[in-house]
């Protein structure tokens, strides 16, 4: 996805536990039937683990024949997770990838070096009308890896490990929990699951890895007490583990993102993140001079430098 701007809130003074060590509230924007909530970065929090940008894209319904349509725009250090709640997406990128995301699925892209994707939906899916709701996330990748050779990963919602408790449900997305490891590479120590908890469930979140936060997608959700309305990102403590409680009368969802601390603090202009000032001016250069490649099927159109 491509960086937009969003205002920053004037958020008031949340309650807290100490479990909880920063709450962020998004900010939003509406981009014309679709309302994006930007979580990371934020100024109060630039990372969690290798989370460097985290959007909410939607719930959104378009009218017939609309949908999204984010022409191609180059990308540099970083990795891109796209996970989608419902609705679907069609990537195409400079390597030649197309593929279409749907519910449950996720697309990783690394940009390392460079790449150029678009991310657009479907004519077909658009007559029959599209919605989209989803996570846009992009990983900061570590210095010695910052310029390795950019690529795409897909996998299919059956690939992904699922851990059911008592009216809970977890999808592992990305890396290690409850005894289990997702496929999906990662270049850091990284954590993504997306979990579902039923009126009365609760789901524990160890403190194994380094940087955790909770994403509350929608309904309530309660930790040592104390309710959290949705749409809020409630980063933990370190070494604390804490259990998470749906104590209302519908179901909760929520996104469980973190891992390792990333390698000293990032630089990011529109599209680009690099630990290197100067690798992102070079990279302004060569966008606006035509020297990333195309992709193959979407030659006509691009996003000029700001």
């Amino acid at each position: 996805m491509s960086y937009l701007e969003c205002d920053e809130p004037i958020p008031g003074q949340p309650d807290t536990v100490d479990a909880i060590e920063t709450i962020i509230i998004p900010r939003a924007r509406d981009l014309g039937g679709l309302e994006v909530r930007r979580v990371l970065p934020s100024a109060r929090r630039q990372m969690v683990g290798p989370f460097i940008f985290f959007d909410q894209m939607g719930p959104a319904e378009f009218v017939l024949g609309e949908g999204l349509d984010v022409r191609p725009h180059p990308h540099i250090n970083l990795a891109t997770l796209t996970y989608l709640f419902d609705g679907e997406v069609l990537h195409r990128d400079s390597l030649g990838t197309e593929q279409i995301i749907r519910p449950g699925a996720v697309n990783l892209m690394c940009a390392g070096e460079g790449i150029v994707h678009s991310e657009r939906m479907d004519e077909e899916y658009k007559r029959q009308g599209a919605d989209l709701f989803g996570l846009q996330t992009w990983l900061a990748l570590p210095r010695h890896k910052e310029e390795t050779a950019p690529a795409f990963f897909h996998h299919a919602d059956d690939e992904l490990p699922i851990i059911d408790g008592t009216n809970a449900h977890a999808r592992l997305v990305a890396g290690s929990a409850w005894g289990e490891s997702s496929p999906v590479k990662t270049y850091s120590d990284t954590l993504f699951a997306d979990v579902t908890l039923q009126p009365g469930g609760s789901i524990p979140v160890d403190a194994d890895h380094e940087e955790r936060a909770i994403y509350s997608v929608d309904g309530p959700l309660s930790i040592d007490g104390t309710e959290f309305e949705p749409g809020q990102l409630l980063v933990l403590r370190a070494d604390e583990a804490i259990t998470v409680t749906n104590l209302g009368q519908r179901p909760a969802r929520f996104a469980l993102v973190g891992g390792a601390t990333m390698d000293g603090p990032r630089h990011i202009w529109w599209n680009f993140v690099s630990s290197r000032k100067e690798r992102i001016e070079q990279a302004k250069a060569e966008w606006k001079k035509g020297r990333f490649d195309t992709v193959p099927g979407d030659e006509e159109e691009f996003i000029p430098l700001p």
